[in-house]
């Protein structure tokens, strides 16, 4: 008996209909590694955080993201709190980076242009460093915090190398700490509210390290002849040239000049009334 031969069109069915087929004109899935099946949770979890408070995020979701199942994220991570940490390492370090700046050009022009980065970072990221750094989130914890204080630590180094002050002192070194807390603090409070363009903060939290910076000089006479430097680089337009021109508009206030020449020139030795 002869046999029968498929016709074409039952051909291409059955070899679409193969188990284990792509579909046609799909490629199929390239399987990931070890490596980049982390990696990718990392991210994806990170974006969710970026955008909801921490205790708003579950594994479900953060599997869902991904494209993965929940049992296939516990085998990365032994639970959210445990990727949660590892997500906000990440993030420092991409936080740490943004104070990486060129030393070239004014001072407040190079702070200016970090702080743009921070505060971009800041807004892209809210939801979830707001609750971290407000103590609000029930994820935070020892290892949380920890990342934050690295944080800190890396952003006053870089402030500090950009003052090229051989040896700065306790006071420098506080004066630094504290406007990187102010920043925290300012910005903060600026994504609940948006009261000001973004732009204005850059500014004002620049203008406010500069006058923080001029009052520790006034201090301590080795700053204040580095400050001396810093200011004859800075440029009229630059966040210190308009602060300078803020002040001086302010002291044409009627009574504001003559009560601050009257109290820089009394004698510090004189009794408090």
């Amino acid at each position: 008996m002869a046999s029968r031969t498929p016709s074409p069109t039952a051909d291409r069915a059955a070899r679409t209909s193969a188990p284990g087929r792509a579909a046609a004109g799909e490629r199929p899935r390239r399987r990931l590694s070890v490596d980049e099946r982390r990696e990718q949770l990392i991210a994806v979890a990170l974006e969710l955080f970026s955008r909801r408070p921490p205790e708003e995020v579950s594994i479900d979701d953060i599997a869902a993201a991904a494209g993965a199942s929940r049992p296939l994220v516990y085998h990365y991570f032994p639970g959210k709190q445990a990727l949660y940490e590892e997500s906000l390492r990440r993030a420092g370090q991409e936080l740490s980076a943004r104070f990486e700046e060129p030393m070239e050009g004014p001072l407040s022009e190079r702070l200016y242009r970090v702080m743009g980065r921070y505060l971009d970072f800041v807004q892209s990221h809210g939801p979830g460093f707001a609750a971290l750094l407000r103590g609000g989130s029930v994820a935070a914890s020892a290892d949380t915090s920890a990342v934050i204080d690295d944080v800190r630590r890396a952003a006053q180094e870089q402030i500090l190398a950009h003052l090229t002050v051989p040896s700065p002192s306790p006071g420098l070194r506080l004066t630094v700490r504290a406007w990187i807390a102010n920043a925290e603090i300012t910005s903060l409070e600026w994504l609940g509210e948006r009261s000001v363009p973004l732009e204005e903060l850059q500014l004002h939290l620049v203008q406010e390290f500069v006058a923080a910076l001029t009052l520790t000089a006034a201090r301590e006479p080795a700053l204040a002849v580095e400050l001396a430097s810093f200011l004859a680089d800075e440029h009229p337009q630059g966040p210190t040239g308009r602060l300078v021109r803020d002040l001086a508009g302010l002291f044409a206030v009627p009574g504001i000049l003559d009560a601050v020449t009257a109290l820089g020139t009394g004698s510090p030795d004189e009794p408090t009334p």
